[in-house]
């Protein structure tokens, strides 16, 4: 059977998409249309809405022929935008009779790591340097050396937490930022360093009941102990210690209810929405059905296709996510700037036109199950389901909010490619075509690019999912095996830099 070519998403959609390279001539195209890239059904009047998935992704700005190439030469922004969505009926995920398990780190407070390191948490940019000397000098020493339920040491440095204001909103996400990798449950202890004369001050996260049990938490200034080398010093005995407690736990059986799987995409093409994304969907709403949490991030990449959540949501979580989609509008007009800053232009030349058509596509990471919360930046999640935390679309900086809310494994999908990784957290990436896959495949895990070529949607989700627990258990992901996740600690930075 020859594999089809093009693909039609929806009966009302204007336009299919090119699911191989197609020729002038070939498939009704009147012109080249590349892989992942749109070509119209039907002649479409300049102004009119052109449908993908169903749903507005933007408006004719020409006149546009049957099997002509649809991208930015002729689609731009609809001042309109949403379609269908089922109001009626509330979906339900139903509880999986068997519970899965795999091999974490239990830890007191319920949750459970799936990887078991000691980090170095700055909390300024002007100390990353010695948390960088720490972790060189341990390493050096082999201080981990016969521990073998200790992963490594994580240094974590980053490029705020002076020059800002002392309280209001970016104040706020720094310190919740901190507090929840601070208490992450792949650390097995921390030690945090401050410079000492920051704006965030060492002693307000100290003064947390959640940090004082000192087999876990110590707290390091290098003003006060006389400088950098006097501070490697002294954090070479801690290290000790946290190494001896971090080792004497071992990996042991969990139920899958303890996951919190961030769920991310970047790099997007035109696949991405009909692949990688609904297969990952698939695997959220599996470990939804296990009791466990899965979290859709991005605010900026949902715009448009808000409505499909909503109309899953109770009406005080929906209140919640239109309130974010409001406060994203301000946020960008305020700075000069614009929702639809969006597609990038690697994902453009990947097929994607419109904010609208990317949102669109970028929700289907969150399967079918009900949106049961919304969280602020680095909130700490409360409860299990499908939940959705406020992030801008920047990868790295949505990631890192994740994971101070406290997910545990990251998976992300790309269409053009990525090379990144998110200690303490492994991350499973998920190509969305073949041609990556041949590509890159050093880099990825998954490849969902066979989709294309018949393999079912909901089998290439379970192949997400039984990696999920093989990597909560332990398994290295492409990206951990590499030493990836040194510099993509980024929290996101609002306000005046003073």
């Amino acid at each position: 059977m020859t594999p089809a070519r093009m693909l039609r998403l929806h009966p009302d959609d204007d336009v299919g998409i090119a699911l191989t390279d197609i020729a002038r001539g070939e498939q009704g195209a009147i012109e080249q249309i590349p892989r992942g890239h749109k070509i119209a059904l039907h002649d479409i009047p300049s102004g009119a809405f052109v449908r993908k998935y169903g749903q507005i992704i933007g408006s004719a700005t020409s006149d546009i022929s049957a099997g002509a190439h649809v991208h930015v030469q002729n689609l731009g922004m609809a001042h309109e935008h949403g379609g269908n969505a089922d109001t009626k009926k509330m979906p339900v995920i139903e509880q999986s009779p068997v519970q899965d398990t795999f091999l974490g780190y239990p830890r007191a407070d319920g949750r459970a790591g799936t990887r078991n390191f000691i980090g170095i948490l700055t909390t300024v940019n002007c100390s990353g340097s010695v948390a960088h000397f720490i972790a060189e000098d341990a390493e050096k020493r082999g201080l981990l050396d016969g521990l073998p339920n200790v992963d490594g040491i994580v240094p974590i440095a980053h490029g705020t937490g002076c020059g800002m204001a002392a309280r209001g909103e970016g104040f706020e996400i720094l310190m919740r930022t901190l507090a929840g990798y601070a208490q992450h449950p792949n650390f097995g202890a921390i030690l945090l360093v401050g410079l000492g004369c920051e704006v965030m001050q060492l002693p307000m996260l100290q003064a947390s009941p959640q940090l004082r049990d000192p087999r876990r938490f110590r707290f390091l200034t290098i003003q006060n102990l006389g400088g950098a080398r006097a501070t490697v010093d002294a954090a070479r005995s801690i290290l000790v210690e946290f190494a001896e407690h971090a080792n004497a736990v071992s990996r042991q059986p969990v139920p899958a209810s303890k996951l919190v799987i961030g769920l991310q995409c970047g790099g997007s093409d035109g696949l991405s929405g009909i692949t990688a994304n609904p297969a990952l969907g698939v695997a959220s709403d599996l470990i939804v059905a296990q009791g466990g949490t899965s979290i859709l991030s991005e605010t900026s990449e949902i715009y448009g296709a808000e409505h499909l959540l909503t109309c899953r949501s109770e009406p005080r979580v929906a209140s919640a996510l239109m309130e974010r989609i409001r406060w994203w509008e301000d946020y960008t007009a305020r700075n000069g700037g614009e929702m639809d800053n969006n597609p990038s232009p690697g994902n453009k030349r990947g097929g994607l036109t419109t904010i609208l058509e990317k949102s669109l596509g970028a929700v289907a990471k969150g399967g079918s199950a009900p949106l049961s919360g919304v969280y602020r930046y680095a909130e700490p999640i409360r409860q299990p389901g499908f939940v959705f935390m406020d992030s801008p679309g920047y990868d790295p900086c949505s990631v890192t909010g994740q994971v101070a809310s406290g997910a545990n494994l990251i998976v992300f999908t790309t269409g053009r490619g990525s090379v990144s990784g998110y200690r303490p957290v492994p991350c499973i990436k998920v190509s969305t075509n073949n041609d990556l896959w041949s590509r890159m495949s050093e880099d990825m895990d998954i490849n969902c690019g066979d989709i294309v070529d018949g393999v079912p949607v909901i089998d290439k989700g379970n192949e997400i999912y039984r990696m999920m627990l093989d990597v909560a258990s332990g398994h290295l992901t492409k990206s951990e095996a590499q030493g990836f996740g040194r510099v993509e600690f980024v929290p996101w930075q609002i306000g005046a830099t003073m």
